[in-house]
């Protein structure tokens, strides 16, 4: 795999050329919104074909995947044009396998509302391991309904882990500290809310949970892994896992809110993963900075692995960015954006992406009609390769997108290119 940066002058027949691959290949590839406009700085994902098979009637995925003694999912990841379909024409010619090796396995989960487009659902199952549908709210000891079955039914037909996520948001969407609170000081009522768990379990066909509380209080930590502990004893007699999704820490005795009460020492020994939510140091309320700075990143699984063993953890990575109005003032909030409309809009206002090496990510300026300057954060390939080359770097266990709802192509091509995609079904 090469990642080329766009320079002036480039186009995509002429990086067809240079690279010596189709032209459609390259196309396929990258899903490009339109080829002809390329952005100064913008990243292509080149990838080199070791075999091929031209497709013949009455050829499916199926026989082909036996043909070559490989899987269906796998050739789908090989594959974007074909969107998560077996759409196949005599005369197509298909990518059996690539040239380069992959660094090794990883776990991927995915978050996902569940009003996300289905189209883009399809299309992005085969590069997932785990599918999360956010989110399961609770009210005391009542579990609140979701409208999940037809992502669980999908996530199922692609041989996808469908996994339940519990979080501590309150009827306004914002995670609660005193939501937390009111459940962790009544074991009653945390008994009745697993019961409903599993209940759920049972005739959802999930196969784990995932548990994400955020801004509980400093006093409840320990309260907090005993709820963990509790559940995961639950679930051991059905044979499935238990996550926690963790506020990025440094240390221990990190203060502030978000922190406190999340104690990585003792969630270690209440559940069997957990997912570091590396991301949004870029965020909807601060100052301009990429939303995931490399060092930063480091620096939280750094600290994690003192309290977890490397193959308990997932890398969060995030699939968005961030428009930011200069100059930035307090009380002010950025647009959230994809990644894939952060290069449109860079295009549209003529601006050239540059790339921060430090925080390994894409960045760039423009100024609105209104003659305001914005300064924009986002993900492209380099930054993506960078975050899994972190992930193998340090043997993690897997990798985990917030979130699936906004296209972002690239992305999964570097992850097929990069990681063997492991099963957990």
């Amino acid at each position: 795999m090469d990642i080329h940066v766009v320079q002036p002058g480039d186009t995509m027949y002429r990086l067809a050329q240079q690279y010596g691959v189709s032209m459609e290949r390259l196309l396929q590839d990258n899903q490009l919104q339109n080829p002809s406009q390329l952005v100064v700085g913008q990243t292509v994902v080149i990838r080199y074909p070791a075999l091929t098979h031209t497709v013949k009637a009455g050829d499916s995925l199926y026989s082909i995947a036996q043909m070559h003694n490989t899987t269906v999912a796998q050739l789908l990841r090989n594959n974007p044009a074909l969107q998560g379909r077996d759409l196949l024409f005599p005369g197509q010619v298909i990518v059996v396998r690539y040239d380069t090796p992959s660094k090794g396995s990883l776990t991927v989960n995915s978050y996902a509302y569940p009003y996300i487009d289905r189209d883009l659902l399809r299309a992005t199952l085969p590069y997932l391991s785990q599918l999360t549908p956010f989110t399961y709210r609770f009210d005391g000891d009542d579990l609140i309904p979701l409208r999940d079955e037809s992502l669980i039914n999908a996530a199922l037909q692609s041989r996808v882990a469908p996994i339940l996520h519990l979080s501590n948001l309150d009827d306004r969407e914002q995670f609660s500290g005193e939501k937390a609170h009111e459940l962790l000081e009544d074991e009653e009522d945390q008994k009745e809310l697993i019961e409903e768990i599993l209940e759920t379990i049972d005739r959802k066909g999930y196969q784990g949970v995932d548990v994400d509380f955020e801004y509980v209080r400093g006093t409840d930590s320990w309260a907090y892994a005993q709820f963990l502990a509790r559940l995961r004893r639950a679930l051991i007699s059905r044979g499935l896992p238990l996550m926690a999704a963790l506020v990025p820490k440094t240390s221990g005795s990190q203060p502030g809110r978000l922190y406190e009460g999340i104690d990585y020492h003792l969630i270690a020994q209440a559940v069997d993963f957990a997912l570091l939510m590396t991301y949004d140091w870029g965020n909807l309320s601060g100052p301009p900075m990429a939303v995931a700075p490399l060092p930063q990143v480091r620096r939280v699984v750094e600290y994690a692995l003192t309290e977890f063993y490397p193959n308990q953890l997932y890398l969060g990575i995030p699939n968005y960015g961030y428009d930011w109005t200069l100059p930035y003032r307090e009380g002010s909030r950025a647009r959230s954006l994809s990644n894939v409309e952060a290069v449109q809009l860079a295009w549209d206002r003529r601006a050239a992406i540059r790339y921060d090496d430090q925080a390994q990510a894409p960045w760039f300026r423009y100024v609105d009609d209104q003659g305001r300057e914005h300064e924009v954060w986002f993900e492209d390939a380099r930054s993506i390769q960078a975050k899994l080359d972190l992930a193998f770097e340090y043997g993690l266990y897997g990798v985990g997108y917030w979130n699936l709802d906004r296209p972002f192509p690239q992305n999964w091509v570097v992850l097929n290119a990069m990681a063997e995609i492991r099963s957990e079904m």
